[in-house]
């Protein structure tokens, strides 16, 4: 895998188009990484489990589809609960700040 170019942790940090907002079920938005993590950070236990189910994963499915981070959409499909998935997320955010200096 090449490594990770500036331009492109720019891209996985920045906000998404109008159209492709994640949408939680309580009527929270995500317009990017930052407020995805924050999101899932307060939500309730219920919408947590409406969106991660062992079945499904809609953190992961939004990064992968709509933020194009592979990797992250990896670690979220691993991590079935909410600490996992918030260490995940606060990760990935603090190593693509790294490559942009």
């Amino acid at each position: 895998m090449p490594a990770m170019t500036k331009q492109q942790a720019q891209k996985f940090l920045e906000n998404v188009p109008e159209e492709y907002v994640f949408y939680f079920v309580d009527g929270r938005t995500a317009w990017n990484l930052e407020d995805l993590l924050n999101a899932i950070a307060n939500i309730t236990d219920d919408t947590f489990a409406h969106h991660c189910t062992p079945d499904k994963n809609d953190f992961a499915n939004w990064v992968a589809d709509v933020i194009g981070d592979q990797k992250l959409a990896g670690d979220l499909i691993k991590a079935k609960i909410r600490a996992k998935s918030m260490a995940a997320v606060s990760s990935r955010i603090a190593f693509l700040r790294s490559k942009i200096g």
